[in-house]
């Protein structure tokens, strides 16, 4: 009967109890797959020696399934997006979510196999840009921002393409997940690509983006936890932990200047 019980279970639970025991003294962390996880591992590695924490990092591969999972209890943090998409999937899904602490901005760049400069661009070419509500709009303000598409607000932090009431080059927007926006190079004229995804793909901000979101940039990701677990003892001793010069230390080697300490 505990065999039949155990195959019943959701594959997220399934997955989740893979990746370790369910101690209720150890702190489960959604992460995104990659660099970001390795950041993480850094301070969870410094928190089990501080604090004598352990820390189980989840890993993701999409923007959606982190905040569900943290939602319904799966996981205790997620630590892989900006407040202004944070707050997008609290309006959409009513998520009793909230900030905690912030961790590293990754700019957004245009990159291109085919262009040396932006103003290679020409009519009609294909643009690719992420699908998730708040990435898509900072490739369009960036866009916006060089002149080359208008928008009908140029504050709006959800702009879409639907919002573009100005495109002289008559440019296409084809809209990917986030991910498999690397991919997309070779058939397109530019791409939008997050830090998170270009540098694993060897493209660094500074040294190949034709144009880069300045440091400036209100899209700090952050370290979100549920309403009712934000006073949680542990979460206070994982923020102290990754927001240490060892984490920026290993964010420098993997990121190469591309991820920008938002503390």
């Amino acid at each position: 009967m505990k065999l039949l019980k155990i195959l019943a279970l959701p594959l997220l639970l399934l997955n989740l109890v893979a990746c370790g025991n369910n101690d209720s003294d150890r702190l489960r962390v959604g992460v995104m797959a990659g660099p970001e996880a390795d950041l993480m591992k850094v301070a969870a590695d410094k928190a089990l020696a501080d604090f004598g924490l352990e820390v189980e990092l989840i890993e993701f591969s999409d923007y959606i399934s982190p905040n569900v999972a943290l939602a319904d209890g799966s996981l205790d943090l997620n630590a892989f997006q900006h407040e202004p998409y944070l707050n997008s999937m609290i309006s959409d899904r009513n998520f009793a979510l909230q900030k905690v602490a912030s961790t590293f901005v990754y700019p957004i760049g245009g990159y291109s196999k085919t262009l040396t400069k932006l103003e290679d661009l020409k009519a009609g070419d294909k643009v690719a840009i992420p699908n998730d509500p708040t990435n898509e709009a900072r490739a369009l303000l960036l866009l916006d921002q060089q002149g080359y598409i208008g928008l009908d607000d140029a504050t709006n932090l959800e702009a879409t393409p639907s919002n573009v009431i100005a495109n002289p080059l008559g440019l296409q927007f084809i809209e990917l997940d986030a991910a498999q926006l690397p991919r997309s190079l070779d058939d397109v004229a530019v791409a939008f690509i997050n830090s998170t995804y270009s540098v694993p793909a060897g493209l660094i901000p500074t040294r190949d983006a034709l144009v880069v979101e300045s440091k400036e940039s209100p899209y700090v990701n952050l370290i979100v936890s549920r309403i009712d677990n934000a006073d949680d003892p542990r979460i206070a001793q994982l923020v102290q932990s990754y927001q240490t010069s060892e984490v920026i230390q290993k964010a420098e080697e993997l990121f190469k200047g591309a991820a920008v300490a938002g503390w």
